[in-house]
């Protein structure tokens, strides 16, 4: 159907108010779906503005909604987002100076691990670097028992000792994550107060509100990437809403979860780990509702972007959910070889092969694609942006696959 037809057709169907809106931003493009009441939608996409992700959002917005011939006036139902930002901050190790502060004893958390070695026979095995290093960890002189008693409350003066401390170093975030948390939070409270008495624009997390699990080791990683993330994740947001007022848009957004729900954005801003997978989640949820339409309870989703392509498996109508998944894997098929984060989300297989995954001939004359992305910043070559290097998109092209 020609571009004026379907621009004619959408705006046939906005006579009356009730329109939906969500914006997906990807690592390649930024994706939007305006959608009546009435059944009708109108979609388009754009490139993705890596130096102002809200630049390339309501440039997309702004052409779903000229296309259907609309206001933000008239998009009185729900306005959702799912994001690669809190992805994209930890494998490009893009977050501030952050801060562990752990219980005396305890502070080789995050490089310890949890002793496991994901490939008994490598005698070169990597882990990802810890996003904190060894020099912003810091203890405190506490201990809550395993029944979840306190046995050694925090000391206030020495918390907010440490706080300066912090400060000196140049750290701007703090995950807290004591000895036995999950089962009483009560030390960690005590240690955010003093904190924030003595350094009051420091973000902390507490690994007892966004992890409080048992496993230590799970927990603090869990804990640091939430607090690594949050002053990127919690700003961006509030410009994004601040910005969707300001046009006239009558609903604040709610930001899509790894586990496939909504919230609003100080919850998300305040918990941005949630977000991680919150794209990939958004095109599970797509094939579930198509798998209800179509009455086929078993189905294989397939959601190939311009980076990575993702698999999920739909059970029953819904997709599985699993309560632990891992960030920035040195492999892609070890389990154990990335960070280890334990929130709920859409159990799913991503691999670095999408439509911009950049050809190479490997060192042993092998033929490589992935999982290196030209992204939208230059792009593939065929976009004519100052790509030079071939990728899926290009090869397409040369094959009369797509349209030049």
């Amino acid at each position: 159907m020609p571009d004026d037809v379907r621009t004619a057709a959408a705006r046939a169907v906005t006579a009356t108010s009730g329109f939906a809106l969500a914006v997906d931003i990807g690592g390649t493009f930024t994706d939007v779906v305006l959608r009546h009441e009435g059944g009708a939608s109108v979609t388009d996409k754009t490139l993705t503005t890596h130096r102002n992700l809200l630049e390339g959002f309501f440039r997309a917005v702004d052409l779903a909604l000229d296309r259907a011939g609309i206001g933000p006036a008239a998009v009185t139902a729900v306005t959702v987002h799912a994001t690669t930002l809190v992805t994209n901050a930890v494998i490009e190790r893009r977050g501030p100076p952050t801060a562990l502060l752990a219980t005396r004893g305890f502070r080789d958390v995050l490089s310890i691990r949890n002793e496991h070695r994901y490939d008994m026979f490598d005698p070169q095995i990597e882990f990802p670097d810890p996003l904190v290093p060894d020099a912003l960890v810091y203890t405190l002189d506490e201990r809550t028992h395993a029944d979840g008693s306190v046995a050694k409350p925090v000391d206030a003066v020495e918390a907010s000792a440490l706080a300066r401390r912090m400060q000196a170093d140049g750290v701007q975030a703090v995950g807290i994550c004591l000895l036995n948390a999950y089962r009483n939070g009560a030390n960690e409270q005590a240690a955010r107060t003093a904190i924030l008495a003595a350094a009051p624009g420091m973000a902390v997390t507490l690994s007892s509100e966004v992890s409080p699990q048992i496993r230590e080791y799970p927990r603090a990683s869990t804990t640091v990437m939430n607090a690594y993330t949050q002053p990127i994740v919690a700003p961006y947001l509030a410009a994004l809403e601040a910005e969707l007022a300001r046009r006239g848009f009558p609903n604040r957004p709610l930001i899509m979860l790894s586990n496939g729900g909504v919230v609003g954005t100080r919850v998300a801003g305040g918990f941005p780990v949630r977000m991680i997978e919150s794209g990939p989640a958004a095109g599970a949820l797509a094939a579930a509702h198509f798998s209800a339409v179509l009455d086929l309870p078993r189905l294989l989703s397939f959601d190939m972007g311009g980076t990575t392509a993702k698999a999920c498996l739909i059970e029953g109508g819904r997709p599985l959910v699993a309560g632990e998944f891992e960030v920035d894997r040195r492999y892609r098929f070890k389990p154990g070889s990335g960070f280890p984060i334990t929130i709920p989300a859409v159990d799913m297989i991503e691999i670095g092969a999408g439509g911009g995954s950049i050809a190479r001939v490997d060192t042993l004359g092998l033929l490589k694609v992935g999982p290196r992305s030209a992204g939208s910043e230059p792009g593939p070559v065929c976009y004519g942006r100052g790509g030079t290097q071939p990728t899926v998109t290009d090869a397409d092209v040369v094959l009369g696959l797509l349209d030049a």
